[in-house]
């Protein structure tokens, strides 16, 4: 009788311990309550021309908000918006300072005017987003009627080939839909979207589209621990280009990108009453040749991209 019950009691306490280390991870959020992020991040791309180094440092300061306003069994809609984006760069010495609450012009000469009107543009206008609940977007729904609006009137950019036609094939890469998707999900693709187990793994990929670039990053998380309403994840991301994938065309350049190869480590803590970030902070390198080919001649550009960033609820 004394070993059944201590069995009993041990069976009993197994369960527990096995629930106290299980959790439920995928978005939860209350209809129309706004969640608002901050992502800082810090870069620094080095080229190699003709055997020179050339450096250029780059630091982001964005905020997002994400509201739910609707939800079925099988997705949400959430409202999403960029409230700030704020980018500093030094490129070889020429400082320049984008934030989206400056208006910009553009019909301004100066490249990095026109750039600032549309983030402006961007930071004024709402996404409406299709998503499930492990946070994938699986549709920007007002993706062609937010581009329409932000991309009015750039016929009138007067800055000169090649700059104008770069600046116009950046604007359109950064509000395609696919771009917009990245954006956003940077803040809530993490999840395995079901209850897992400590130590448990799952895999997400995503295909980024960053000045004019397109990466696969795929990334391995693992639960380490469940502390109360937290969830405490690392994650280790390959990030290559795809196959085949198309080289990006700049007047009269070509660019072929598919050398780069890197790798990015993350820490993360999750709520897991909403299934969002609490705070994560990650690491990462990319390295490889660019291969540039112009008339009458080509050239392998060797780059090397480190980054650190972090993003707090």
């Amino acid at each position: 009788m004394k070993k059944n019950l201590l069995s009993l009691v041990l069976a009993m306490f197994c369960i527990s311990v096995m629930a106290q280390n299980s959790v439920t991870l995928k978005l939860n959020l209350e209809k129309n309550k706004v969640y608002r992020f901050n992502s800082v991040s810090e870069s620094t791309v080095t080229q190699t021309i003709n055997g020179n180094s050339q450096s250029s440092d780059t630091k982001t300061n964005n905020t997002i908000s994400i509201k739910m306003v609707d939800a079925t069994p099988d997705f949400m809609i959430a409202e999403v918006r960029f409230d700030s984006l704020i980018t500093n760069s030094n490129a070889m010495g020429k400082v320049t300072n984008m934030n989206s609450r400056k208006e910009g012009d553009i019909k301004s000469l100066e490249a990095t005017e026109v750039m600032a009107c549309i983030n402006n543009r961007l930071s004024k206008n709402a996404l409406y987003v299709k998503m499930d609940f492990s946070g994938k977007i699986l549709q920007v729904v007002n993706s062609k009627m937010l581009s329409d609006v932000i991309l009015k009137d750039t016929s009138s950019i007067t800055l000169k080939n090649p700059i104008g036609s770069m600046l116009k094939k950046q604007m359109q890469n950064m509000v395609s839909e696919k771009a917009l998707k990245t954006m956003v999900e940077v803040y809530t693709y993490n999840l395995p979207g079901k209850d897992v187990a400590t130590g448990t793994s799952w895999d997400v990929t995503i295909n980024t589209s960053t000045g004019g670039m397109s990466l696969d990053v795929i990334t391995n998380y693992h639960l380490d621990g469940v502390n109360g309403n937290t969830a405490n994840i690392t994650a280790v991301s390959d990030i290559k280009a795809p196959a085949n994938v198309e080289p990006i065309v700049t007047g009269p350049a070509k660019i072929t990108y598919d050398d780069l190869k890197g790798v990015s480590k993350s820490n993360m803590v999750i709520d897991t009453r909403t299934g969002l970030i609490i705070e994560s902070k990650s690491k990462s390198h990319i390295a490889g040749n660019l291969g540039i080919s112009y008339t009458g001649g080509s050239m392998q550009m060797p780059m090397d991209i480190n980054s650190d960033s972090k993003v707090t609820a």
